[in-house]
């Protein structure tokens, strides 16, 4: 049997929001694999199956950076919530966001580690530089920025039109902006349907399949049952699919529709980035 420790019982815990004694037995039973001991508690209802795994732990911040052409984001995270607002801190991420755009970095390198460890050297705090995103911008596009709660949060939006024209339009610049405050608070994983992962997905079947049947409804029932969990789940973690912000009953793909129509033109939702500072 594994040797499952109160940290790892945490961790399961503030993953899934099930009680730490369910978490412990879920770990035990899974012998200390922590994916399968929270799959364990998904087929037990004692984890909700759209819950996000990680949850903030680190200090630090979220910065990012557009330019015509290119937008950037990228996570900087330090030991405690003084240095996150220090000036220094904030310093070497902004320079690091102007970096990934400067050299068109789609991977962290040796420049930007090196910027990092200067700024450990100056404020004596270990700091990381977990994650960063570079986007391409052309003409008939649009990247809009939003950072929430001092940078703990980040987002970057992208919009494909039919024409630069309608790019630059107020409305549309308009939507780009309501879209990344739309996934600032619901941090949608996936942008549509056709991009959720197929493995997920048929664990996610697997899940409501198991608790479909502790309802004892009939066989010929099940399927209607699961499918309906399903698409259910998949309105939640779909951008697309989520109800919109500013209009919860109406979804995000419908306010997309009716833009496009009042700008003249077509819009298409092509890209989104979530950060959460201390997600996994």
């Amino acid at each position: 049997m594994a040797n499952v420790t109160p940290a790892d019982v945490k961790k399961l815990r503030d993953t899934t929001g099930a009680g730490m004694l369910d978490c412990k037995n879920a770990l035990v039973k899974a012998d200390g694999d922590f994916k399968e001991a929270e799959k364990i508690l998904k087929k037990q209802g004692l984890a909700t199956a759209d819950k996000r795994s990680g949850r903030a732990t680190n200090q630090g911040a979220v910065f990012t950076k557009i330019t015509k052409d290119k937008a950037a984001i990228a996570e900087l995270t330090c030991e405690t919530d003084f240095v996150a607002k220090n000036e220094k801190f904030r310093e070497t991420g902004e320079n690091i966001a102007g970096m990934i755009i400067d050299q068109n970095l789609a991977e962290i390198n040796d420049a930007l580690e090196t910027r990092v460890k200067e700024a450990i050297a100056i404020l004596k705090e270990n700091m990381t530089l977990k994650r960063i995103k570079l986007v391409n911008i052309a003409e008939n596009e649009i990247v809009v920025d939003y950072l929430h709660n001092g940078g703990k949060i980040g987002v970057l939006v992208k919009l494909t039109c039919d024409s630069a024209g309608t790019a630059a339009k107020e409305e549309v610049k308009t939507l780009a902006f309501d879209l990344a405050l739309h996934v600032a608070a619901y941090s949608p994983s996936y942008l549509n349907r056709d991009s959720v992962d197929q493995a997920y997905l048929k664990e996610q079947e697997e899940i409501f399949t198991d608790q479909a049947k502790k309802l004892g409804k009939p066989e010929n029932v099940l399927a209607g049952i699961v499918k309906g969990k399903i698409n259910k789940h998949l309105s939640q973690i779909c951008l697309l699919d989520q109800g919109f912000v500013k209009e919860e009953k109406t979804p995000v793909s419908k306010i997309v529709q009716q833009t496009a129509k009042e700008a003249g033109g077509t819009i298409d939702v092509t890209d989104f980035t979530y950060f959460m500072v201390g997600q996994e």
